[in-house]
């Protein structure tokens, strides 16, 4: 019997390492919460900075699985009530979150939009999932007090979470009137590779990605 169980050990310890390996290099799960700046809106399919991202990491050979939760128009109240049935769903691993322009366009209350950005995140974090936060600024025709309240929202939360924070996702792209649509709003193709640029530092390091 005992040298049974000693020529067992090594399959045993194999299969262990083996199961070690396979939770090790599990794919992960992305999950986007945005809005129509992230749901290629006014776009050609697969021009939108998310579509680069999974092109990105497919030539990476990273199989992380994307889901775009993006939808055109959604403000941070639409996205808290949507995200609790996504996080079950989905059981994402990283939650970028990319709300809050309508709100700021609708001219919202900021304490609302604060709130509302703090409750997905602290539900985010609660389903194990880390997270990352994607600034945006308003025109200056908003007011510079406002839009200073706005802003300071995302530094805020970021600061919370100890997360990582995109500080201005059109970084490089907002004073180039040419890299936006007609609307003068939505970025055009052209500008979605910057803006990925401007992600990509704070959303790579939690993928595993290069």
């Amino acid at each position: 019997m005992r040298r049974r169980a000693l020529s067992l050990l090594p399959a045993a310890a194999l299969l262990l390492v083996s199961g070690m390996t396979n939770a090790y290099s599990a794919p992960k799960t992305l999950l986007v919460l945005g809005d129509s700046l992230s749901a290629e809106y006014g776009l050609a399919r697969g021009t939108g900075w998310v579509a680069l991202l999974e092109q990105r990491l497919q030539a990476q050979k990273n199989d992380t699985r994307i889901v775009n939760a993006s939808i055109s128009g959604e403000t941070t109240s639409g996205g808290r009530a949507r995200l609790p049935a996504l996080l079950a769903k989905h059981q994402p691993d990283v939650v970028l979150i990319e709300l809050g322009a309508n709100d700021g366009l609708r001219g919202l209350p900021v304490a609302a939009a604060e709130a509302n950005l703090r409750a997905m995140g602290e539900a985010a974090k609660k389903s194990g999932a880390q997270v990352v936060l994607v600034g945006m600024r308003m025109p200056p025709n908003y007011g510079r007090a406002y839009g200073e309240q706005f802003y300071g929202v995302y530094g805020k939360l970021a600061k919370e979470w100890k997360a990582p924070l995109v500080p201005f996702m059109f970084e490089g792209i907002a004073d180039q009137p040419q890299l936006f649509q007609a609307d003068r709003m939505h970025p055009n193709a052209q500008a979605h590779p910057t803006i990925l640029k401007n992600i990509w530092p704070r959303l790579a390091p939690l993928l595993d990605a290069k």
